[in-house]
């Protein structure tokens, strides 16, 4: 256990002020049980973009979606940006996902980058969106920020963090990050040209990658915790998810790993573990890696980006 002492990640800062045992005092079973299991995978998708894409609708491509979790026995969360909730086809949509058991929580209205500039008016942006998905059953105060980006300054991040607290919000990170929205953007404007397409190299690039930032952002909470934690992964309402996703969880459920209900893994204590790392954002596993020394040194900044992925897509000729 390279870090499994809990005086260990205090030290560290890893906890940023809170208490060790307030955190995991209650958990401590639970944890150990944890350091014994596989590693868990909660689905989150954002965004909700319902425009149509290449080869389905919105709507078709949401039913794809919300087919392929129902069939896997999968409740997942979905966070919803305002601005793409229109009044006829979002509130039916949101519906199903609510009326089906799956996690529906807040992106913002404008899906707006949060530099830290102006905490009290990004909160706004929040709370605009809040009466758009709080009449459905499964809306949680649970936020996500748009690109992961929760402030450049440490007043900007500790500012936004009181706003939401304040308001019952409870932060909805993300431990796996990828970049399938480029990938999707590269399969839409390979379909855009020829609508008849192989899918096949795509589908083989979404299936790697995703694997690959799985196993590299679980390799960091083995090395923060000694152990394999429930990991969320970031996805998108995209094309790729409608098409893919089921081979995706097939894939790592043949690999070991357990597929868990989102609710689940927003429960873990890892996730109230606040990292004090700047820029804030990123992965949590990122943002609490970045304040030890040792990890540090091997974090790249953004996370995750397109710029990684393009070269390995062209060389593939995708």
């Amino acid at each position: 256990m390279i870090r499994g002492m809990l005086s260990e990640l205090n030290r560290r800062g890893f906890l940023g002020g809170v208490g060790a045992a307030a955190i995991f005092g209650a958990n401590a079973g639970t944890l150990l049980a944890q350091s014994t299991m596989a590693p868990g995978l909660a689905i989150t998708i954002d965004d909700f973009d319902l425009a149509n894409s290449p080869l389905m609708s919105g709507e078709v491509r949401d039913a794809a979606i919300r087919e392929c979790l129902k069939r896997h026995g999968v409740q997942a969360a979905g966070f919803v940006s305002g601005k793409f909730i229109d009044p006829e086809l979002a509130p039916r949509i949101l519906r199903g996902w609510s009326d089906e058991g799956h996690v529906i929580g807040n992106h913002t209205f404008s899906h707006a980058y949060f530099s830290g500039a102006d905490p009290a008016g990004f909160m706004e942006d929040v709370l605009v969106c809040e009466p758009l998905l709080s009449g459905y059953a499964s809306f949680q105060k649970l936020f996500r920020f748009p690109y992961l980006a929760e402030g450049r300054t440490a007043e900007g991040r500790d500012t936004m963090r009181g706003l939401l607290a304040g308001h019952g919000y409870r932060n909805a990170h993300v431990t796996i990050d990828t970049s399938d929205w480029f990938v999707d953007n590269r399969l839409r404007a390979r379909l855009k040209d020829d609508l008849g397409a192989d899918l096949a190299p795509y589908r083989q690039f979404y299936l790697d990658h995703l694997w690959e930032r799985a196993s590299y952002y679980d390799g960091l909470a083995n090395a923060l915790f000694g152990h394999s934690i429930n990991h969320t992964i970031l996805l998108h309402h995209r094309l790729t998810t409608a098409l893919f996703l089921s081979d995706a969880i097939q894939m790592f459920r043949e690999r070991g790993w357990r597929i868990i209900d989102a609710d689940m893994a927003f429960r873990s204590a890892e996730f109230e573990l606040v990292p004090q790392a700047l820029p804030a954002g990123q992965s949590l596993l990122w943002a609490l890696a970045k304040t030890d020394p040792q990890l540090a040194t091997g974090l790249r900044y953004p996370g995750e980006d397109g710029k990684y992925e393009a070269p390995k897509m062209d060389a593939l000729g995708i």
